[in-house]
């Protein structure tokens, strides 16, 4: 039988999970940096299949180009996650390309030099992912409310992934050093792997965007009466028109239909219910789905649709953590109130 190695496997099961990735976000909506990130991490587990198990040595030359752009599409993947599908602008592409050409520059000149860089640049990026998602989950103005929290715990997942992988590179440089590479063969394969797999199913599990940004500038400092006039915009919004029930709301949109700044409605909700705006939407759509549990015999499933639920994963998770229920134990006590 031909030795197939443990690399190869994997890439095979990041290219079926970008085949789910395309058709689950197709059209002109797909975050293309995260795209990107899944094939680059099926060229690097195809280029480490060759150099581990079939020592064919010239890879060595091309994997440290790769993991040196690994880091800048995760960041341009979460920002447009962020802020919205503008394109970088030329000197932004020049930026970003720095550490890759860098990476170039080395191999030609001295490779010593390489692991300190890629470290230096897996921690820094990682930093910088971290500093966008400062806000929470609130910094996804562009996701849909029921997918905002698992995305943002997909990010800071992406974020402690590149941190990890810089203490891998730092254990394998000094290893280089201390024991002449005694234990730097199976870390670098195992390291490898892990973060390539982390880093694609993060990037799948994040989605894409689904409609462009709109700018609004930051509002000045919120005092308490703003605040409550704000949080009565919000709640009217919700109780006279269900926008919840919206499958597709996100921050961006629950500003435009209020006409407050996205920013603004944010603090707003955090200061008045320690919550953030998903976690709030969410609320309100668990409200109404306690109410039709209780009053009307419709199937879990229907409702969870007509609230404003598009997986039932995230419906049951929700649902929990707001009532420690779950819904057909819900429906079960209030059915034994009735009685």
């Amino acid at each position: 039988m031909p030795f197939i190695p443990l690399p190869f496997v994997v890439a095979l099961l990041l290219l079926i999970l970008l085949t789910v990735v395309l058709r689950r976000d197709g059209g002109s909506s797909q975050n293309f940096p995260l795209l990107a990130l899944i094939i680059l991490s099926i060229w690097q587990s195809v280029l480490s299949g060759l150099r581990w198990g079939y020592d064919i040595r010239t890879m060595m030359f091309l994997a440290p180009v790769g993991a040196a752009i690994v880091p800048p599409l995760a960041y341009a993947g979460v920002v447009q996650l962020v802020r919205g599908s503008r394109r970088f602008k030329t000197w932004q592409f020049g930026l970003h390309a720095i550490p890759a050409l860098t990476v170039v520059l080395f191999l030609l000149a001295s490779r010593d030099l390489i692991d300190v860089l890629l470290v230096g640049e897996f921690v820094g990026y990682a930093l910088a992912i971290l500093l966008l998602m400062r806000p929470g989950a609130d910094a996804l103005r562009l996701a849909p409310f029921e997918g905002a929290a698992p995305a943002y715990r997909a990010i800071l997942f992406t974020a402690f992934s590149l941190l990890l992988s810089a203490a891998g590179d730092t254990f394998v440089f000094l290893d280089l050093i201390w024991t002449h590479g005694e234990y730097a063969r199976p870390v670098i394969a195992i390291s490898n792997l892990f973060l390539l797999t982390i880093l694609s199913v993060a990037a799948a599990s994040t989605g894409s965007p689904s409609e462009p940004v709109v700018v609004v500038s930051p509002p000045p400092q919120v005092d308490v009466a703003e605040d409550a006039g704000t949080m009565a915009a919000i709640d009217a919004l919700m109780r006279a028109r269900r926008v919840y029930r919206d499958v597709d709301l996100n921050l961006d949109r629950l500003a435009r239909k209020a006409g407050i700044p996205a920013r603004q409605i944010s603090i707003a909700i955090n200061r008045a219910t320690g919550k953030n705006v998903s976690q709030y939407v969410n609320e309100q759509r668990i409200a109404e789905a306690c109410q039709l549990l209780a009053e009307t015999e419709r199937s879990v499933t229907e409702i969870m649709f007509d609230v404003g639920f598009q997986t039932k994963s995230n419906f049951n998770r929700e649902f929990k953590r707001v009532t420690e229920m779950t819904p057909l134990q819900w429906r079960e006590r209030a059915s034994s109130i009735a009685i």
